[in-house]
């Protein structure tokens, strides 16, 4: 029953991630004892829900930490848990889950801008697929036996035309089930170990989205160093935490290569630098933030420049696909129409 009861949770979204930390934080912040707040919540929920509260207090009842609790259920992000084990261990527990609620509004609002830039896509290509299958089903047939009974269908031009606009439609109709099959494939793919070979075969045929990508990954870097400082931990520990917080695999790379150039004698700074990781305008602020003693306030805001870069990045790709759909969905049905149009008008013309 429990492995049953284990196999339905899922993941917790970014939303619901920073409402529990942001919960976590005034619980702290007003004096209550951790265990009374996990008590109070666990109590408030309803049997139909995920008892998440619930799993965490009897957690807590069995190791006495927050980190434990949470280590030994799957829904928990690791780079959370392991942020939660050095709140506890520096005794910083309330800031650091401040900065993960901060942190985790904004994964949501990237999570909703990629949203946003498949769903469209999604939605007119669905669209231009039922619009073309019921020209071809439906409106097509009906001009042919028209056109059939007026002498038209059996002229060569006729036939002609009408092939074509089939042809163009069924065409069409190929390429969207060839790209929705892709994606299908694919999806399956990145719950596998080809995750990564997929992720950059992606990046490689469109180029956009790897852009994109890497501008990502500089704001969970710059995100997750930031937290890591004004933490008070240490610039080599806080780079051993970027494998919890990257999905990229190339992004993680680079992060090994600034320990490793550190740990041959280089500066931070300079190790930064040469793993390219941050564009040379941001390396220079944070040279600047370090000589200054202010590096976790200028990681923070080249995370928030970064966001805002991928949110508008995903904007403008769907400002791109958007009209290009819409433009191929007007030639298609386009084409269909005039090849019956076309034989139908030559007709009228003929006529005393």
């Amino acid at each position: 029953m429990a492995k049953e009861i284990k196999a339905k949770q899922r993941k917790l979204a970014p939303e619901e991630l920073s409402s529990f930390c942001e919960q976590i934080a005034l619980m702290l912040d007003s004096g209550m004892t951790l265990y009374d707040g996990i008590e109070m919540l666990a109590a408030e929920e309803g049997e139909g829900e995920d008892q998440l509260y619930a799993s965490i207090l009897q957690g807590m009842q069995a190791t006495g930490s927050l980190y434990e609790a949470l280590r030994q259920d799957d829904r928990w992000p690791q780079y959370m848990v392991q942020m939660v084990g050095i709140g506890e261990e520096t005794g910083r527990l309330e800031d650091i889950m401040l900065a993960l609620s901060q942190y985790y509004e904004r994964e949501g609002r990237i999570r909703s801008a990629a949203s946003s830039a498949i769903t469209y896509p999604l939605v007119l290509g669905a669209m231009l697929v039922v619009i073309i299958l019921v020209l071809l089903w439906r409106v097509l047939p009906v001009f042919n036996r028209v056109l059939d009974s007026l002498g038209v269908g059996a002229t060569e031009g006729g036939s002609v035309l009408m092939n074509v606009g089939a042809t163009v439609g069924w065409v069409v109709l190929a390429l969207i089930g060839t790209v929705g099959i892709a994606a299908l494939v694919c999806l399956v793919l990145m719950k596998t170990r080809y995750k990564d070979k997929v992720t950059h075969l992606i990046q490689q045929l469109f180029p956009p989205l790897k852009k994109i990508n890497k501008k990502l990954s500089s704001a969970r870097v710059a995100s997750m160093l930031s937290l890591m400082l004004s933490s008070g931990y240490p610039m080599e520990s806080a780079l051993e935490m970027a494998p919890y917080a990257l999905t990229d695999a190339e992004a993680a790379r680079r992060v090994e290569g600034v320990r490793t150039a550190m740990a041959e004698g280089a500066t931070f700074t300079e190790a930064l630098g040469q793993s390219k990781l941050f564009e040379d305008f941001h390396n220079r602020m944070i040279r600047v933030g370090a000589a200054s003693g202010h590096e976790p306030q200028v990681m923070a805001k080249i995370a928030a420049i970064y966001e805002e870069q991928v949110e508008d990045g995903f904007s403008r790709l769907v400002a791109i696909i958007e009209p290009t759909l819409v433009a191929l969905l007007s030639v298609v049905i386009g084409a269909i129409l005039l090849s019956v149009m076309l034989p139908m008008a030559g007709i009228l013309s003929n006529l005393p």
